[in-house]
Parts: structure tokens; sequence; C-alpha cells
């Protein structure tokens, strides 16, 4: 089956409004964050910024499948000496919107460099914010099981008789657990922290995530052929590694420095042009890109 790829140069708000209804399966992306990366977007103020991302959160809302996901990777700042709400707001306002807040998964940037400031320390790590439009939802939490690690050579070895059944939570959560169903298994689900790298300066962007963020999501949310859209595509990391892994992909950005490098990057080296500099179509490898 043709696997293809869609790219759009201009506002996210505007373009979006040319995808159908209930045609993307996962959405993940990171828009630039209130007042940052002025030289490049331009600046939201903290104070501006959830106006500014609705109608945007509006349209990826129609366009999402009912059992679809969406990833938002973003991070408050500090403003004055304390954290910024926005992004609190934010969540509070989409879900007034329609979304449910599912989960909140945390970037931890393993390779941040120490850093002190007067009241704090340096960052390292960013949210990732799961939003759905259901509770029900695709998931495919086989796909990004872990090893299990050195615990269980000790845990497992000598097994109390609470840890042979369904032991009731002892804060009073109602969940319990069998630890003794983890013997002679060698993978377990992995939690909602992501120890990766960041990847900024072989990318040319100042906000490059790493492809394994992208790529873990994939796994867990779609399978193949499905497709996957990202509004601030920016280096274009989402879509290289959709289409990687079989999926469709859809990316838009505002900047046409990042536009065309992202086309570029994409191109598939054996082409039959169409239309020049307009649409790129099959190729042997059974790949479509689409320049908008």
């Amino acid at each position: 089956m043709e696997i293809f790829t869609d790219i759009y140069l201009g506002d996210s708000k505007e373009k979006l409004k040319s995808l159908s209804d209930n045609s993307v399966d996962l959405i993940v992306t990171s828009p630039p964050y209130a007042d940052q990366r002025k030289s490049t977007y331009g600046g939201i103020h903290p104070d501006k910024y959830v106006d500014w991302f609705l109608p945007i959160s509006e349209q990826l809302l129609r366009v999402l499948i009912p059992t679809g996901t969406f990833i938002l990777n973003i991070k408050e700042k500090v403003v004055d000496g304390e954290r910024s709400t926005y992004v609190m707001e934010l969540i509070l306002a989409m879900r007034k919107q329609g979304w449910f807040w599912t989960e909140e998964f945390i970037w931890h940037k393993k390779n941040s460099y120490p850093g002190k400031w007067p009241n704090r320390f340096r960052d390292s790590w960013e949210r990732l914010l799961q939003f759905n439009k259901d509770k029900k939802f695709n998931m495919y939490q086989e796909e990004v099981m872990v090893p299990m690690g050195d615990w269980a050579k000790n845990r497992l070895k000598n097994l109390s008789e609470t840890d042979k059944i369904r032991d009731n939570s002892k804060v009073g959560s109602g969940f319990g657990k069998n630890i003794s169903n983890w013997i002679d298994r060698d993978k377990a689900y992995p939690t909602n922290v992501l120890h990766l790298a960041t990847e900024c300066n072989n990318k040319n962007h100042s906000a490059a995530f790493p492809e394994e963020l992208p790529e873990w999501f994939i796994k867990l949310f779609t399978k193949q052929n499905d497709t996957v859209l990202d509004p601030f595509m920016g280096s274009g990391t989402t879509l290289i590694v959709a289409n990687r892994m079989k999926r469709n992909s859809i990316g838009i950005d505002i900047v046409p420095e990042y536009y065309e490098m992202v086309r570029k990057q994409l191109q598939p080296v054996e082409l039959y042009l169409l239309e020049p500099k307009v649409k790129y179509e099959k190729t042997k490898s059974e790949r479509r890109i689409t320049v908008r």
C-alpha cells in the first residue's frame, strides 16, 4: 500500500482547515513556547498563549479520529522569578473545548548539562501532554515494552505470601498487584518517563526533539498505514520517523526555510515529477510526497 507525506507552508490555524474531519490517527507536535523562538516564530506572550492556541487545537480536535491521540510537547518558562501558569491554563481551556487530558509523560533530557540560577537549577525535563477525544482510544502497549531490568533478579527471588496474591494497595487507591505474575517474564511495561538525549546541533533547528521521541509515541498509538500529523513540523523529525515506520504523515510550518529543508529531506531518491515545484508522486519505493 502506498505511503504518503503531505507538507504545507503556512499558518497551521489556516492550513489545518484543508484537512478532512476524522482523518488523522496521531498528532505529535511541539509548538513555539511562550515568548521563545522570537527570531523564527515571533514569540507569543504567556498571557495571550491560550487564546493563540485554542483555534489550532479546535482544528486538531476536528481532524483527529475518535480513537486517536494528541501528544503536545510543551514547557512553561520562568517569568519574574516564578513559573508561568500558561500551560496549566491551556490544559483547562482544552478540556472545556472537548479534549480529555488522559496522561502526562515526562521527557527527561539525560544529556542536560549543569546550571544554576539564584533561585533554581537548570531544567532537564519537558512535558508531553496526552489528549484524546474519547476515553477509549487506540493504544498498543506491547510495542513499547522494555527489558525487565536488574531489579527483577532480587525482587522476584524470594517472594512473600502477599507477593503471590493481588494485594490491595496500602495507600487505599484500590489497585492491587500480584508480583509473582512477573516471574519468567523478560519484558515489562515502561513508566511515563522517557529518558532521551536532545538533538539540536545536527538538526539545523533551535528546538528539535530526538527521533526516539516521536518514534515511541508512533509505536504506542498507531499501526502501519495510519496517519501522523505534526502541525509545527520544524525540522521534520516526526514526518521523517513516520515515513520510515511506514505511516502516512502530514506536516505544516510557517517558516519557509524549514519547509524547504523538510521537503529536501523527505524527497525520495527516485521521483517521477508530475508538476515542477508542486507535486512529487509515487516512486518505486511506494512513497508519495505532496508539497503544498
